[in-house]
């Protein structure tokens, strides 16, 4: 069996192939965070029948790459950031840090240290939970613009704005507040 390691980041991720036996590298690729490179990445792995795949933080930057693999059929181990770290300390390479070091280090710490989680595939509730997290973000940014301008509209007209407060009516009330006096400005 071969251990794929997958140092996940925003735009491109890292996969090294470790043989356990051995903790001997075999190969290593890097990738662009997209479906097309996704292909190439299996296609690539395919070389090993027997394998299994250990992605750093698999539900934080990798999530996207381990579900898509759930998806076609592999098996996926979500390994631990600080698991990768304390490897990669342990290794004759000390502190030296690089994608294919931290790859390595996640193969090597689903097969040695069993510090690995399976993945499981996400259903709908997965993706309720993130629209619903959504929504709750766009009412909180809304009520907070709402106070932000009922603030300024309380600092520029005497008594304020009525509280039901329309953006018509705050434009229409925006539009009417003109300077009390003159300015002077120091050079």
């Amino acid at each position: 069996m071969i251990l794929l390691g997958v140092d996940p980041h925003k735009s491109t991720h890292t996969a090294t192939a470790v043989e356990p036996e051995s903790n001997q590298q075999v190969g290593t690729m890097r990738i662009e965070a997209s479906l097309t490179d996704y292909r190439r990445l299996l296609t690539w792995a395919k070389r090993w029948p027997q394998r299994k795949w250990a992605v750093e933080n698999a539900n934080g930057l990798g999530r996207h790459l381990a579900q898509w693999l759930i998806a076609r059929g592999e098996s996926v181990d979500d390994v631990p950031a600080a698991a990768t770290s304390r490897v990669r300390e342990l290794s004759r390479g000390g502190r030296r840090k690089n994608d294919q070091i931290d790859a390595a280090a996640a193969a090597t710490v689903a097969c040695l240290q069993g510090d690995g989680r399976d993945v499981e595939p996400e259903d709908h509730t997965t993706a309720l939970a993130l629209l619903d997290e959504r929504r709750v973000n766009l009412a909180q940014v809304r009520v907070r613009t709402v106070n932000q301008l009922h603030a300024l509209l309380r600092d520029l007209l005497p008594g304020g704005a009525p509280t039901q407060l329309s953006a018509d009516m705050a434009a229409k009330l925006l539009r009417s507040v003109r300077p009390a006096g003159e300015r002077t400005y120091a050079a």
